[in-house]
């Protein structure tokens, strides 16, 4: 399905032609955009190709450059391809679209148009500068956009890459609180465990702590908090158990 159908003259503006469709099929997909040299292979009959592939758009691009029309004659020319195709999507009601190729390139005007094209004077065109070429493609592909409903934009379907320092997860089933943070201040309902050199036991049941020093140490029973004193070599084992603990201290 083509959406998207350039036209364009050999000698003028051809170039600017692949710009934009090699803008316009990465951000909306090579299948709808239709540019002869490209859309065609080689062995097809051209004429036909380039009909059918018209009448399956919904807007012609028409790249005119700087000598556009400087090929009166051509234009005059029923059978210049050119003025057949943007004759052709005029007949079918597609949505036409000057763009006009570099800063030399002026509107449109009558004086210098067959009359059969003189209604291309009364359409909005779209001014494409080779000085700022990505502002000017991205320029166009909205204008595109706009004009062909439901066509995709694969741009949005992208996941920009996440920012140095940005943190990403993925949690299952969870019950209760889950909390994602680096450095973080305020209130968590939980356990926090940051920079842990040794073993670390979380849990339910009674607690005991002892450290293993000749100053000895605080131990705790019951429910409440961990106390650490002095320092510490070995492993910690903390149990929970029923209320009403006591501290005893054997220094």
């Amino acid at each position: 399905m083509t959406d998207v159908f350039i036209n364009y003259r050999t000698g003028d503006g051809e170039k600017t032609a692949a710009l934009i469709d090699q803008e316009l099929s990465r951000r909306f997909g090579s299948s709808r955009i239709f540019r002869a040299s490209k859309s065609i292979a080689p062995g097809q009959a051209y004429p036909d190709e380039l009909l059918t592939g018209l009448r399956r758009s919904t807007v012609l691009l028409a790249v005119i450059g700087p000598d556009w029309t400087n090929f009166q004659n051509r234009l005059r020319d029923p059978e210049d391809w050119v003025r057949k195709e943007i004759m052709e999507a005029y007949a079918c009601e597609l949505a036409v679209v000057p763009v006009l190729d570099g800063r030399k390139t002026e509107r449109l005007n009558k004086d210098d148009l067959p009359g059969e094209l003189a209604w291309l004077t009364d359409i909005q065109s779209v001014p494409f500068s080779t000085h700022d070429t990505e502002a000017g493609l991205k320029r166009l592909g909205d204008v595109v956009a706009d004009m062909v409903p439901g066509l995709r934009d694969l741009d949005r379907d992208t996941v920009s890459p996440l920012a140095p320092g940005s943190v990403t997860n993925s949690i299952g089933d969870v019950s209760g609180t889950a909390v994602q943070s680096r450095d973080f201040t305020g209130d968590v309902g939980g356990t926090v465990i940051k920079g842990s050199t040794g073993p670390v036991h979380t849990g339910q049941g009674d607690i005991y702590q002892n450290s293993r020093n000749e100053s000895g140490g605080r131990h705790f029973s019951g429910n409440g908090m961990t106390y650490f004193e002095g320092d510490h070599h070995g492993d910690i084992g903390h149990r929970f158990g029923e209320s009403g603990g006591h501290e005893v201290d054997d220094r």
